[in-house]
């Protein structure tokens, strides 16, 4: 992985230069806390599937710092089946509406439209498509009209089979020209270029050196012109690297949250503008330590010694 250092990279590493309407700036790289109120998600086996469980997760990430919470009601890790609509709107309308309550900026991971004009309509503030509008016709005209936030996710077809999909030229060229497309999309369906955020999409149709290769090359993903969202948290790209050295075994998903820690600070210092993690306070501290670091950089960039 080779972090570029040209025009690509943030002039002030740790501290974001695009950001979408109406969503907070505290001049640092914001980090999104997970909430998945599913009995399947890789990262924590359903541990907080049941409504009560989710939205007290939610309420503890709002403690540890987050600035955003993002509630799923659909697995998407690799090979995951996809719950009726109605399921969906079951496990995912009663955590929103009692998180937005307490005060959260609450966003939703759904690709339906119908999950996301409900949970608009429950107080969310921002919707987190990860197939950028390809998976429900009706999601970019319904985002255009609400006139909120959307993460556009880099996609290449639903859970079941998206790892068949990965095969690419250069990964990171390939990525930028349909993500091209997909924002051509929204912009041609109203959806005004303040309120898009991009995302790569890591372990989506991704082998782990495309991962990796993504990782490095942030800054591309930036020069699109809209804020990136990252998440990379706890993913088994990582898991493989930080394998058993004696068994080959990857490492399990729960004990991932360092080498997390270590992804964020680097995409923080490439300037993306919000990361999404499982462990809110150790990514925080991150963040905050790589904006001020970042503000040292500018500065000795600005008064070279001698």
């Amino acid at each position: 992985m080779t972090v570029t250092a040209d025009a690509t990279t943030s002039p002030h590493p740790g501290t974001p230069e695009l950001h979408p309407h109406g969503l907070p700036r505290p001049g640092r790289t914001l980090v999104m806390g997970v909430v998945n109120v599913t009995p399947d998600s890789f990262s924590d086996g359903g541990l907080s599937f049941a409504a009560d469980a989710a939205v007290a997760h939610g309420l503890a990430l709002l403690e540890q710092g987050a600035d955003i919470v993002d509630v799923g009601g659909e697995s998407t890790r690799p090979g995951a089946t996809r719950p009726p609509v109605e399921e969906e709107l079951r496990r995912v309308l009663p955590v929103v509406r009692e998180l937005a309550a307490a005060g959260a900026i609450v966003s939703v991971d759904t690709m339906r439209a119908e999950v996301a004009a409900h949970a608009l309509d429950e107080g969310a503030r921002l919707i987190n498509d990860v197939s950028g509008g390809l998976a429900d016709p009706a999601m970019l005209p319904l985002m255009a009209r609400a006139g909120t936030p959307y993460v556009l996710m880099h996609w290449r077809g639903h859970s079941a089979g998206m790892q068949a999909n990965a095969r690419y030229g250069d990964v990171v060229t390939d990525v930028l020209d349909e993500l091209r497309l997909r924002i051509q999309a929204a912009l041609e369906a109203g959806i005004p270029p303040d309120r898009l955020i991009v995302d790569p999409g890591l372990g989506f149709a991704k082998e782990p050196e495309h991962n990796w290769d993504l990782l490095g090359r942030l800054g591309e993903v930036r020069a699109l012109g809209h804020p990136v969202l990252v998440g990379a948290s706890r993913k088994s790209f990582l898991g493989r690297l930080l394998a058993d050295e004696a068994t080959g075994q990857p490492r399990p998903a729960r004990q991932r949250d360092a080498a997390t820690t270590a992804v964020s600070v680097l995409a923080a210092a490439q300037g993306v503008w919000c990361l999404r993690v499982h462990d809110v306070a150790s990514t925080l501290d991150a963040v905050r330590v790589t904006a001020r670091w970042g503000v040292e950089t500018a500065a000795s960039v600005r008064s070279p010694l001698g």
